[in-house]
């Protein structure tokens, strides 16, 4: 069972040298013309360090919860990784539940309709993928940084509105448009109009 825990926002917490948990990365990729700088942290779901899950998951946007379809205690643990997030940082953060290795499809022990209901029942979307194999990744990425627009994109609109959400404060996902916008006039790239 793997944590993998992508935040928006650019700020640097313990490195894996510090602690030697963990797996940073940094990813950048455009998606729709918007920039998105992932920060990504993979604790690789080891329970021995979960006391220090929050310092990677705090100002989280998405995490992504790996489980073995062929190990069904893998799932569980996924399950109790879900209620540990909401409880942390509530219905903002965007969950995405991965059944791993269906390359080894005929020796699964966690049932499809189980871990897509599963899914659906706490908000979140259920992956197929095989690492292995490189299936499914690319598409899982895609779609979650697409999700974490979208909800960062809500939440603008809804402080936009007056309204305060705990979430749109907590997390500062920055959307920057890389598509060139059309000067008006003649000013240069300081004019106002």
């Amino acid at each position: 069972m793997a944590l993998t825990v992508l935040s928006c926002s650019p700020r640097t917490l313990f490195c894996e040298t510090l602690f030697n948990i963990a797996s940073f990365l940094t990813k950048k990729l455009n998606i729709g013309g918007k920039r998105v700088n992932l920060a990504i942290w993979d604790t690789a779901g080891q329970e021995r360090f979960h006391a220090l899950g929050p310092i990677y998951y705090r100002d989280s946007n998405g995490a992504i919860l790996v489980y073995d379809i062929t190990d069904e205690d893998s799932f569980q643990k996924v399950k109790n990784w879900v209620k540990e997030l909401r409880k942390m940082l509530g219905n903002e953060i965007c969950l995405c539940i991965v059944g791993n290795k269906i390359d080894l499809e005929k020796e699964r022990h966690v049932s499809i309709q189980e871990a897509e209901s599963y899914a659906e029942s706490v908000g979140a979307k259920h992956y197929h993928t095989s690492a292995k194999q490189n299936k499914g990744i690319e598409e899982l990425f895609l779609d979650l940084c697409k999700r974490m627009i979208e909800t960062a994109q809500v939440d603008e609109r809804a402080k936009g509105n007056g309204s305060s959400q705990p979430g749109a404060a907590r997390r500062g996902v920055q959307i920057i448009d890389d598509e060139p916008q059309a000067q008006s006039g003649g000013g240069g790239c300081c004019s106002s109009g």
